[in-house]
């Protein structure tokens, strides 16, 4: 995608921002642009990382999340200060790389899985339909085995045994990987394999057991598929996209900024920074399914920064991220535009919801127009919350509607402007009084 089609994607989703849009957009196509060099060009070319700056609610969060969509790209979004300097109880940065590598493999995996399907769906079929043969055999008189296994595949294919019992031994569900308490992440513990490998017969084969056909199908389809895909060539294409195509969101960095004194919380802040500094230029870290270089994975950065500024992040650590964009503060246009224009516009969640329990919900133009206006009201009588202000301001609205719908009778609830100021009157009236208070 060109960038002028990347922005255009993220507009039917995020309202204004252009500038962030449009830095995002860049970087996302040179990517593009810089797998189309030869090799030795490439290995010269490093994403340029980017920090988005402004208040909570205004999009940062969204325009990572759907950049990720767009290209399919492994995505993961991780809160600054969630990290501690090494040492000290908390999460290791290179948490983030790892958590980057796992949505990598997933997503390698459901697109392998996917194309085994149809392969793995006959394997199903194939066991259950023997075990169906035991249950079934004595209700079909003289008939030969295969006539019945004729008929009974018509019936399973239909979907009309999915409630038969049937006894089947199925495989054993895999314990996920635990972590081992007060060590830290670096150190991970498979407790079933190594259970397995200490007492090999301690569980010997799995027993039959009595189970629906509906549950015995999903159960031995993920065993079967893991059977027709190799395990190895999945690590090997899930380090190479989280390598080359992975975008980790880094959010609330403002809150590890140093303001300076050197002493208490202020340490640690830059301890964090100095240990994330070599993750964001470039190192190697290991996972589970292998080591990953970190240089060509692209960081985003987000943060308030009302408090703390840009320049309080160590200098290292500024270079690192070379685009630096400011998101601007929503105003009760934009609100408007929020609540109508999206694909996931607010206003059409909640008729949707609604609609199950057959309430036609409608709003009029004015009625919209109050609703964006006691956004913005609220927002600059207390705290900015940005777009999330919004879903405060609906939910409170339709309290009522939503409580009294059951689905028994279908209505029509029109919203309009009288019926916001009746339900938000008091917030009004206090809001206009503010300007007079010194």
């Amino acid at each position: 995608m060109t960038p002028k089609e990347i922005v255009s994607e993220l507009s039917r989703y995020i309202v204004g921002q252009e500038d962030a849009k449009k830095a995002v957009a860049v970087a996302l196509r040179n990517r593009y642009r810089r797998s189309r060099l030869s090799e030795a060009e490439r290995e010269e070319i490093t994403p340029k990382n980017i920090i988005m700056k402004g208040p909570t609610g205004v999009g940062k969060t969204e325009i990572a999340r759907r950049l990720a969509k767009i290209v399919k790209a492994p995505f993961v979004k991780v809160e600054a200060t969630k990290f501690t300097e090494v040492g000290y109880v908390g999460r290791d940065v290179e948490s983030m790389v790892r958590d980057l590598v796992e949505v990598s493999f997933r997503m390698v995996k459901d697109e392998r899985v996917r194309e085994v399907r149809a392969k793995a769906e006959k394997r199903v079929e194939k066991i259950i339909l023997s075990a169906l043969l035991v249950v079934k055999r004595s209700q079909y008189g003289d008939m030969h085995d295969s006539a019945i296994l004729a008929h009974l595949q018509e019936l399973y294919r239909a979907g009309t045994l999915d409630d038969e019992v049937i006894e089947i031994a199925l495989p054993k569900v895999q314990k996920p990987t635990e972590i081992m308490p007060g060590i830290g992440e670096g150190l991970e513990i498979d407790w079933g394999n190594m259970m397995e490998q200490l007492m090999p017969n301690m569980g010997g084969q799995p027993k039959p057991r009595s189970v629906s056909v509906k549950i015995a199908k999903a159960a031995l389809f993920d065993s079967e598929a893991d059977k027709l895909i190799d395990e190895d060539s999945i690590d090997e294409e899930a380090l190479r996209r989280a390598e080359q195509d992975g975008i980790i969101f880094i959010d609330e960095i403002d809150k590890i900024a140093s303001r300076g004194g050197g002493m208490g919380p202020e340490v640690s802040r830059e301890g964090v920074q100095r240990d994330i500094l070599p993750i964001v230029e470039g190192s190697t870290v290991k996972t589970k399914h292998g080591m990953i270089k970190t240089d060509y994975i692209l960081f985003i950065a987000s943060g308030a920064f009302h408090i703390s500024k840009f320049s309080d992040l160590i200098p290292e650590l500024q270079g690192r991220f070379p685009i630096v964009v400011s998101l601007k503060s929503l105003k009760e246009e934009d609100f408007v535009e929020i609540l109508t224009t999206p694909d996931n516009a607010i206003l059409t969640q909640y008729k949707n919801l609604l609609a199950v329990d057959k309430v036609q919900l409608s709003f009029t133009d004015d009625g919209i127009l109050e609703i964006a206006k006691i956004a913005a009201l609220e927002n600059s009588g207390q705290e900015d919350i940005g777009a999330r202000r919004l879903h405060t301001v609906v939910e409170q609205l339709l309290d009522e509607v939503a409580f009294e719908a059951d689905g028994k009778k279908a209505k029509k609830v029109t919203i309009d402007k009288k019926a916001v100021r009746a339900k938000f009157d008091k917030v009004i009236g206090t809001t206009d009084l503010r300007k007079y208070i010194l």
